[in-house]
């Protein structure tokens, strides 16, 4: 685990961030707090709250047109799982 201070990490980021990259923990610490700097993986979603909120209303959306499943007992909620 490297820890290093922000002025630190505006001088070398290219460094601080191959570092990280290739798996090596980084904190940066700064007056604003700690902060542990990790790369996203394919797991990971950005996007933004106008765009969660897009989704919602769209699924709210396909529930009231019946586009929805419905699911009765934990082994038809695994058996969905399943296929996803």
């Amino acid at each position: 685990m490297v820890i290093v201070n922000s002025r630190e990490f505006r001088s070398n980021q290219g460094k601080y961030l191959d570092m990280a990259a290739s798996g090596q923990g980084l904190i940066l610490r700064s007056r604003r707090g700690s902060f542990k700097i990790t790369p996203l993986t394919e797991d990971d979603t950005l996007m933004t709250k106008e765009d969660l909120y897009r989704k919602i209303d769209k699924g709210i959306q396909d529930i009231k047109a019946g586009k929805g499943y419905k699911v009765k007992s934990r082994e038809e909620l695994e058996r969905f799982l399943d296929t996803l």
